[in-house]
């Protein structure tokens, strides 16, 4: 028979007591953490706002719209973010960061412009010279420690993302019978609602940087890549299986949310095409859909079968792990489209559904023309993002024959 040396209820206590410590010590780690990198922060955004913002405003070497374009809110966040370094300070984390948290359109307005800042940043310094000169100038003060402009303005973004794991650890090492416990709640939400901005942001930028990748590599300009709403996915070279058992032809295709683009590659005798493709077909993903005929094992490649309203493809390669995962793309692509359709329609059905039943009363042939245009307008949305060049004749229904006309100067045909 053993005996505990204290009693239970006193060995609970000791071991709650004990996490508390560990929770005020982590607490305090982070606070401390958060106090200098907020200093040293300051500073540098005080620096910006001197040494560039307001010598430029005096000097007049930029407009007034493009130094608002480059720095954009930087001196309303210099505001906010001294007011907070005097709370942490002070001690007065939960009511400095409920202050800093009320202002944080200032840096919802600062990472929605960045990639705009960056881009007149580059405009300006290849054609201002007086500015190219100032920057350099500025950027070799010993304050700068060789930092440059360009670095500086990323500042705030980068902040954020310090500030959403500074909180985070603030929060879980503070308990939940703590006043302030709310308020860093609260403040995590806030700073992580402008962190997942600034990922959407990046990934909005990035995706626009693809898409005039894939504009660039098509022949022409008539094939219009560029859409509202539209993402890049995958790109890559995949082989069309004729369906009367000619060679297989290799071709490349470019996935996108909405659409699947076919291409060929040009001559490479051409010196200005030899890396460039022909846009040949568009396949809208709106009501396709794919299946795997051959490679469901570890096999050498396999097939992929994909079905459209008005054409069919069979499209092979040799590569299993790149079969599986156009099939992966594809189907995700699919799956997406459709259930966003889905949504809409019903969305649609909801909202016009009295105004229908008026139509029922009052003028029945109204209502009958009306249902026989609305689905196919529906069905052309996704086509209407992409313009071609050379007219190709294809046997459409009654319905389709004004479509087709309006489109007869394309250089791909859209199935």
């Amino acid at each position: 028979m053993s005996f505990s040396p204290h009693p239970p209820s006193l060995s609970v206590g000791n071991s709650i007591q004990e996490q508390r410590d560990r929770w005020e010590r982590k607490r305090s780690r982070a606070t401390k953490e958060l106090v200098q990198t907020e200093q040293h922060y300051c500073q540098q955004l005080e620096l910006v706002t001197t040494f560039f913002v307001e010598i430029l405003k005096a000097k007049g070497t930029l407009k007034e719209d493009v130094r608002e374009g480059i720095f954009s809110s930087i001196k309303s966040i210099l505001s906010m973010n001294q007011s907070l370094l005097v709370h942490l300070e002070n001690g007065y984390i939960g009511r400095g960061l409920e202050q800093f948290c009320s202002h944080l359109h200032h840096y919802n307005t600062y990472v929605d412009n960045i990639s705009t800042a960056n881009k007149m940043l580059g405009i300006h310094l290849k054609k201002n010279k007086a500015f190219r000169r100032f920057k350099k100038l500025q950027e070799a003060r010993p304050q700068f420690s060789n930092q440059k402009l360009e670095d500086l303005l990323q500042m705030p973004v980068q902040r954020i993302n310090q500030y959403k794991h500074f909180l985070q650890d603030l929060a879980a090492n503070t308990s939940p019978d703590h006043p302030e416990f709310e308020q860093l709640s609260r403040a995590v939400d806030a700073v992580c609602e402008v962190s997942q901005r600034i990922q959407d942001n990046a990934q909005c930028h990035e995706n626009h940087l693809q898409l005039c990748r894939v504009q660039k590599l098509l022949k022409g300009r008539k094939t219009r890549v560029l859409a509202p709403g539209r993402w890049f996915i995958r790109e890559g070279w995949l082989k069309i299986v004729p369906p009367k058992g000619s060679e297989a032809k290799p071709k490349m295709f470019f996935l996108f949310s909405d659409l699947l683009l076919e291409a060929r590659g040009c001559s490479p005798l051409s010196l200005s095409n030899g890396e460039k493709f022909v846009s040949q077909h568009a396949y809208p993903l709106q009501d396709a859909a794919v299946e795997k005929v051959f490679g469901h094992t570890r096999s050498q490649g396999g097939l992929l079968s994909l079905t459209f309203p008005r054409a069919k493809l069979l499209l092979m390669s040799s590569n299993h792990d790149d079969l599986n995962d156009w099939y992966q793309c594809l189907s995700s692509a699919i799956r997406k489209l459709q259930s966003k359709h889905t949504v809409v329609l019903q969305r649609d059905e909801l909202c016009h559904r009295p105004l229908r039943s008026a139509v029922d009363h009052t003028n029945p042939v109204r209502k009958r023309n009306m249902a026989s245009v609305e689905p196919w307008e529906h069905a052309q949305k996704p086509l209407a993002e992409l313009e071609c060049s050379t007219p190709k004749r294809t046997k459409q229904s009654t319905d389709a024959e004004q479509s087709s006309a309006e489109a007869s100067t394309s250089s791909c045909v859209i199935l």
